[in-house]
């Protein structure tokens, strides 16, 4: 995917707010931060130890201090500016331990600021070679907690681990070949002591995989790439052992196109403790040139559920087979528990809201969370597939002078009915409230070829909003009956995280400069 926003901001910057009283923290050394602690995130209070506030990924503060009542009088505590001549896009999830903040800048950089003066306490700079390939800006979405250790990826596909005390490096590794289009801009994922990463590089023709390390150390534990026909390994001590070929090879892809394949794992996972599965979203297929590669092409667009313990997959479900749009499948997944029933919602690219029963992959329901979804008319619940329209780009071989095929209108935008931008679930209301999108793009095929470095598109396009007065829309959505009970519209497209409270408020930021904060159940 393409990031909209490349453009320099005039500040970006971190703030706190405060109704009238600091938070105290307790001890002013840190302490070790234990897998059990993590495991626990969702339900303390006093830290931030994961990108999904909780490895389920709801995004909800049981707080309840800041209310409907009194929210009205939140007022800034401190600002922290990013700025200079590096500042750009800023889509990190701050972590919070022991009065410490660990947050991630733009151009591979990581901060520790003192929660309760935003005075900083050390900035790390990642050393970036020149040549890099940040397909979608140079952004990265946060860091992961484990030890005494701060983690996190880097543009150049490097994985470095920092002590949270000085920010000296104690560990680094090698990802991939940042010349081949490898990159990694995700927050990292910690379970039973390892770092669960993934790459970022899909319109390079990378092979997206998830990782797991020794979180202390960094020794690999496992591999799984998200392409049929790679090979996934795990590590016996020191030794590298073949660990079954994801898939079957060529059975949806055709020839050779397998070996550059995308499905790139760029935006992180979640990690539920009730079903001991992890779970990665995958993006597009490379090429964006859909007529070069029938088949459905597994196992992009696709959530792959994960033995966390051997990295074999569980079960998978494939969002848009052979996309031909750039809808990727890499939209987080959600844990939550309704009627009896360990379920997950995931809110694509492509228009549709899905629920999933994550003990097996099985749809539960499907519906559209936008106002114009043009590729598809449904989603079968039986067969778990779209059912298409037939809207889809020309292919390029059969226009007059084979170098661009016939352009169609359609909706939603590549940049997606939600993109990156995580979702938040309530159970308190059991909704989930989905920053959406309303955009569509005119799109054409173009003839390519796979070239080390280069873009391996093979499509051209450009969005436009559907709406005079709005495209963003904030939408408190029930994944029971499919219905929006309420929506917020905004003038500019939201392009911010979600988060929801016991104190009956959903927050979210917009592009304007605003926090703005909503009651979960009315809008």
């Amino acid at each position: 995917m393409i990031s909209p926003y490349r453009k320099t901001t005039l500040l970006n910057r971190v703030a706190i707010a405060s109704i009238g009283a600091a938070v105290v923290f307790a001890g002013s050394a840190s302490a070790r931060t234990t897998q059990a602690e993590i495991d626990a995130d969702a339900t303390s209070t006093g830290d931030v130890l994961s990108w999904g506030i909780g490895q389920q990924g709801q995004r909800y503060s049981p707080l309840k201090k800041v209310n409907k009542k009194n929210v009205k009088k939140l007022v800034p505590a401190w600002s922290f500016s990013f700025g200079g001549e590096k500042q750009r896009g800023q889509e990190a999830q701050p972590v919070i331990k022991d009065g410490k903040m660990f947050v991630t800048a733009s151009y591979s950089r990581l901060y520790a600021i003192d929660s309760k003066t935003g005075e900083e306490l050390w900035q790390y700079d990642h050393r970036l070679p020149d040549g890099i390939l940040p397909c979608c800006d140079v952004v990265n979405r946060g860091a992961a907690l484990y030890d005494d250790l701060v983690i996190f990826g880097t543009l150049d596909a490097r994985i470095v681990a920092l002590s949270q005390e000085t920010g000296k490096v104690v560990w680094r590794a090698k990802v991939d070949d940042y010349k081949a289009g490898y990159s990694m801009t995700a927050a990292p994922l910690i379970v039973k002591d390892m770092v669960i990463t993934g790459v970022s590089g899909g319109e390079f023709g990378v092979i997206g995989r998830v990782e797991a390390r020794d979180a202390k150390t960094g020794k690999m534990r496992w591999i799984r790439p998200s392409i049929e026909g790679h090979m996934g390994y795990i590590w016996k001590g020191d030794k590298k052992v073949e660990n079954g070929i994801t898939g079957t090879t060529n059975a949806t892809w055709p020839g050779d196109l397998w070996k550059t394949g995308g499905a790139a794992t760029w935006q992180g996972g979640s990690y539920d403790h009730e079903v001991d599965l992890i779970f990665y979203g995958t993006g597009n297929p490379a090429p964006w040139n859909a007529h070069l590669r029938p088949g459905d092409n597994l196992y992009s667009t696709s959530t792959l559920a994960l033995d966390p313990d051997t990295g074999k997959i569980s079960w998978h479900y494939q969002y848009t087979p052979n996309d031909g749009w750039d809808y990727d499948g890499v939209n987080e997944v959600v844990s939550f528990n309704t009627g009896g029933k360990k379920l997950a919602g995931h809110a694509d690219r492509n228009g549709f809201f899905y629920v999933l029963d994550r003990t097996n992959g099985n749809l539960e329901n499907a519906f559209p969370f936008v106002n114009r979804v043009d590729w598809a008319k449904g989603v079968d619940l039986k067969t778990g597939r779209p059912i298409e329209t037939g809207v889809r780009p020309g292919d390029p071989t059969k226009s007059k002078d084979g170098k661009k095929g016939d352009s169609v209108f359609v909706a939603p935008s590549f940049l997606g009915a939600k993109n990156w931008m995580p979702m938040a679930y309530s159970p308190d209301t059991e909704l989930f409230y989905v920053p959406a999108n309303e955009w569509g793009m005119d799109l054409w095929n173009e003839p390519v070829t796979y070239k080390k470095g280069a873009a391996y598109m093979g499509a051209g396009f450009t969005i436009k909003p559907l709406n005079e007065d709005y495209i963003g829309a904030l939408r408190a959505v029930d994944p029971k009956s499919g219905k929006v009970v309420w929506e917020y519209k905004n003038n500019a497209p939201l392009w911010g995280g979600v988060m929801t409270t016991g104190g009956g408020l959903v927050f979210t930021g917009t592009p304007e400069g605003y926090l703005k904060a909503f009651d979960d159940k009315t809008g």
